[in-house]
């Protein structure tokens, strides 16, 4: 356990803080137009396309529910 200017930060609270910024970044990285080409993605991947929705929703919203859990049990 760490005390950070007077906020007590366990192992958990600092992943949870850790997965909540990692998936943000990918959800802002996913979303924000001109970051990922996805029209050349469509082009690379073809008909396997739509599996970069579960992918993303795999790193990105699904990260930052488990860091919210984590941040919120302990």
């Amino acid at each position: 356990m760490w005390r950070i200017r007077g906020i007590k930060m366990t192992i958990f609270s600092l992943l949870a803080l850790a997965l909540i910024i990692i998936g943000g970044g990918i959800s802002v990285l996913f979303w924000v137009p001109g970051i990922i080409n996805r029209a050349k993605l469509r082009e690379v991947l073809g008909q396997r396309y739509p599996l970069i929705f579960i992918v993303y929703v795999a790193n990105g919203p699904l990260l930052v529910f488990l860091g919210l859990f984590l941040l919120l049990r302990f």
